[in-house]
């Protein structure tokens, strides 16, 4: 039996065989990374690059890095240590609604080592969320495998009753001072009360109390109500490797044209040089 070569990069590691995740703009295939969906900073290597099937779309290359294009979309961050932050006039009246709309419900905080974390229990917390976001089994596979060098934030709200109103998974970045906001499960009955931005909530209040510089909301474009929280942007960077006559090419609302302009297809190096 032939074992495949595990390559490593960063927190990652993957095979030829699991690298690339199937994903579809209308009925078109094109893909995308293990890491995509839940994860911060995905780093990339020609090799990597070379080793993935076309058209391939990897998002959030780390800003500081070699690699990739600025999209239309942008992080939007917290800065929690921020002087004015926690006074502005109108988050202050908004978190107060917040605050009281759940005065009778507990939270907990745990921070979990990543590597104890297995994919059967990232189901358990997320399956709805993962669901309804067209998550792929892979994805979940590759945020585990992200993780394992990394620690975990889960906040959980239950209600008086005992529901369990909400649970949030971040990623810990001590490295770039970050706490990152992969996913929230929230329930359904309780959404009168905003769960979502509750959480938002409870996560950057965390990060403060905990000396990092920034909760990171992830991409914010298609998110308005998270505009409340954001103090800075930092653009995301990306990289799209595909034949210019290809049916997703050709379509002017996939992701090649809405997140990028033709010009840079194909760009893996963020300077081009002559």
């Amino acid at each position: 039996m032939t074992v495949e070569t595990v390559h490593r990069l960063s927190y990652q590691s993957w095979t030829p065989e699991n690298l690339c995740v199937e994903s579809f703009h209308e009925h078109i295939r094109y893909y995308t990374c293990r890491w995509d969906a839940l994860c911060p900073y995905i780093d990339v290597n020609p090799d990597l690059l070379a080793m993935t099937k076309k058209p391939f779309i990897v998002y959030a290359v780390p800003p500081d890095g070699p690699y990739g294009v600025p999209i239309s979309d942008r992080y939007g961050l917290v800065d929690v240590q921020a002087p004015d932050f926690w006074t502005e006039p109108l988050r202050v009246h908004k978190f107060k609604k917040l605050d009281n709309a759940f005065k009778r419900f507990q939270t907990t905080e745990r921070v979990i080592p990543g590597k104890e974390l297995t994919v059967e229990e990232l189901f358990t917390l997320g399956s709805e969320h993962f669901s309804a976001y067209e998550i792929h089994d892979q994805e979940v596979a590759g945020f585990i495998d992200y993780i394992q060098d990394l620690d975990i934030l889960m906040i959980q709200v239950h209600a008086e009753n005992g529901d369990l109103v909400l649970t949030d998974i971040s990623v810990l970045l001590p490295e770039r001072q970050q706490v990152y906001g992969s996913f929230c499960q929230w329930n359904l009955t309780y959404k009168n009360r905003s769960p979502g931005i509750y959480a938002c909530l409870l996560a950057s209040r965390w990060t403060a109390r905990h000396g990092y510089r920034y909760y990171n909301l992830g991409p914010v474009g298609d998110y308005s109500y998270k505009m409340l929280f954001v103090t800075d942007f930092e653009p995301i960077y990306a990289i799209a490797l595909t034949d210019p006559d290809h049916p997703l090419a050709l379509d002017t609302t996939s992701p090649l044209h809405t997140d990028f302009t033709p010009d840079v297809w194909n760009q893996i190096y963020r300077t081009v040089t002559a």
